[in-house]
């Protein structure tokens, strides 16, 4: 089950067991559309796939000491963002 995308689409669920379903703050199960569970994408997914693709903090700081910010931007930085872009 996709967690993140249930706690968004039903803000009433605070518990989750793969198994046994999805509940409220009461205990009462709250019925699941799993297709719409799994159509749901998350918004915030473009930072975690930059984030895996960003080079190392120590070989940014390398690259920026021996070409600049503004080559580091360029080569480093840009080609990341713009292959994933916000939302």
């Amino acid at each position: 089950m996709n967690h993140n995308a249930i706690y968004k689409i039903y803000p009433n669920v605070v518990t989750i067991d793969d198994t046994a379903g999805a509940f409220d703050k009461d205990g009462n199960k709250v019925e699941i559309d799993l297709d719409l569970v799994n159509a749901w994408v998350d918004p915030e997914a473009y930072k975690y796939k930059r984030a895996q693709e960003y080079p190392a903090i120590a070989d940014q700081l390398d690259y920026i000491y021996h070409n600049g910010i503004d080559a580091w931007k360029k080569d480093m930085i840009d080609p990341v963002k713009n292959k994933y872009p916000k939302g």
